[in-house]
């Protein structure tokens, strides 16, 4: 039995020395990556630029061969939206590209320009109140908002390109119709380029749908928070009271040598170690307890993996304020502690100890998720695989090396890089176990525990600084956005697809 254990425990050394060998080699591959990504950034810009100017220059002289080529009514388009339909006697194409063209020039004559001067100024003249000589009463006067002149300007914005799309998609459109019409092809009537869109172009009216669903509800609010942080728009000057542009002010407060970067920079390195440590050892806990389960002379498997699941059935933001209560300074686990001698100490109010905690805790409300998608895949590994190495000698830890831990990491490649992310931008487990805190650590709005996530919800529920709040959201998405596609770049489920088809 000694000599099992001996055995057992020399194995387990091996591989978990291996394992870290492998994982501090892909970070330090990462680093690499990184860093050569960032030394070749300025030579892949310069590339990037003479694509976009060569792509620019190709675009001008198709449309400017247009001109040259096409007939009368692809050279009125140019003016005169619907021309080309007109000459074609496509009459209710080119009253819908011709309305479209008016109702622009409408637009942009009562609003469109207002609100493109508005986008620029944010506003000259607001609210103020003036003494009624009469009562004595104070009577508010309406006046500016810079909130709304910004989004009038995102708005009118996306409509001028909105406009432009449309504007050169007539101008296609008539060249088309113009060629067809050269080599004797009837063009389209309105009756068939219906029918067509309700049959065999229907996917478009479906996509269309969803795209005018994501600019209104996605893409417009996006582009106005990430204007935000150009801003000065704070507690202090607000929407009614004014805001004016900064340009990157906001951000070089956040990343440079004065300021919030004595904040910014330690909260980014604790989100990253709590978003690793919440990934990977979630993640081998998860796959060890899957692997116990699923072995042949277990009883009780379905027991076993029912009990684990509980922990996911009961709502998440139970179980952590339940955790909360119960490891508490006044908690009844710390009274136990003090009732058999110890000393009372709030777990909450040290640093480490809370990021301990919090760790912890993600375990168990973490677990069970990686053990349920461990055990679905460990049951489609091949047998015959197992076989083959059973045959040729292999034990049970050189099986698990080279046959389910890399199906294992393949299959569950992408679940990782989303766990990783999501672990970046998880407040509940942070929010609901410390509030972010202890506080005092960093500054008013950032605890030892804190996220950057978390800090950008005190920033903007407490602080009400919107512009640093806006700036937070960039750089978390430019954090996250980076991690992704190195990691994945990197992975054996991007290079490596063809090894398990």
């Amino acid at each position: 039995m000694k000599e099992f254990f001996t055995k057992l425990i020399s194995q387990a050394k091996e591989f978990f020395g291996k394992l870290l060998t492998k994982m501090k080699a892909f970070f330090i591959k990462l680093k690499d990556k990184t860093v050569l990504f960032f030394k070749n950034l300025p030579q892949n810009l310069k590339k990037l630029g003479i694509s976009i100017v060569t792509r620019i220059r190709d675009w001008f002289l198709r449309y400017y061969n247009y001109f040259k080529n096409g007939d009368i009514g692809v050279k009125l388009s140019y003016i005169f939206m619907g021309s080309g339909a007109f000459a074609h006697k496509q009459i209710v194409k080119g009253i819908a590209y011709l309305g479209i063209e008016l109702l622009f020039i409408f637009y942009m004559i009562f609003n469109g320009a207002g609100a493109i001067r508005g986008f620029f100024t944010l506003g000259t003249d607001f609210p103020y109140s003036i003494t009624d000589v009469n009562t004595g009463n104070r009577i508010p006067i309406d006046g500016d908002n810079s909130m709304l002149f910004l989004l009038y300007g995102v708005v009118a914005i996306m409509v001028i390109a909105a406009f432009i799309v449309v504007y050169f998609m007539n101008i296609r459109s008539a060249y088309e119709t113009y060629e067809d019409s050269v080599v004797g092809k009837q063009p389209q009537t309105f009756r068939q380029d219906l029918k067509q869109l309700f049959d065999k172009k229907f996917y478009i009216v479906l996509l269309s749908l969803a795209l005018i669903g994501v600019i209104v509800f996605t893409v417009l609010p996006l582009i106005f928070m990430i204007l935000i942080a150009f801003t000065s728009f704070d507690r202090q000057h607000s929407a009614t009271t004014g805001f004016d542009w900064v340009g990157f002010k906001n951000f070089g407060q956040l990343v440079g040598t004065t300021g919030l970067a004595s904040t910014f920079f330690p909260v980014l390195g604790w989100t990253l170690v709590w978003a690793l440590c919440a990934t990977f050892l979630n993640y081998f806990l998860g796959v060890a307890l899957a692997l116990l389960i699923n072995k042949k002379d277990i009883k009780g498997q379905k027991v076993w993996r029912t009990f684990f699941v509980l922990t996911i059935a009961i709502p998440q933001f139970v179980s952590l304020l339940l955790m909360r209560n119960l490891l508490g300074e006044y908690g009844p686990i710390m009274n136990l502690i003090v009732n058999a001698g110890g000393e009372r100490v709030n777990v909450f109010g040290d640093t480490n100890l809370a990021r301990l905690v919090v760790i912890l805790v993600n375990l168990w409300v973490g677990i069970p998720y990686s053990m349920l998608i461990t055990s679905g895949i460990l049951m489609n590994i091949p047998a015959d695989l197992y076989e083959s190495a059973r045959i040729d000698g292999a034990g049970k830890l050189t099986m698990f090396r080279k046959i389910t831990l890399p199906y294992i990491l393949f299959v569950t490649g992408p679940y990782l890089i989303t766990q990783f992310i999501g672990n970046i931008n998880n407040f509940n487990v942070i929010y609901l176990l410390t509030g972010g805190g202890p506080f005092g650590v960093y500054s008013e709005a950032a605890g030892g525990t804190s996220l950057l996530v978390t800090w950008l919800y005190s920033v903007t529920n407490d602080l009400q600084n919107y512009k640093l709040a806006s700036c937070l959201g960039i750089l978390t998405f430019v954090v996250c956005s980076v991690v992704s596609l190195i990691t994945y770049r990197h992975s054996s489920a991007s290079k490596n697809e063809e090894d398990f088809q």
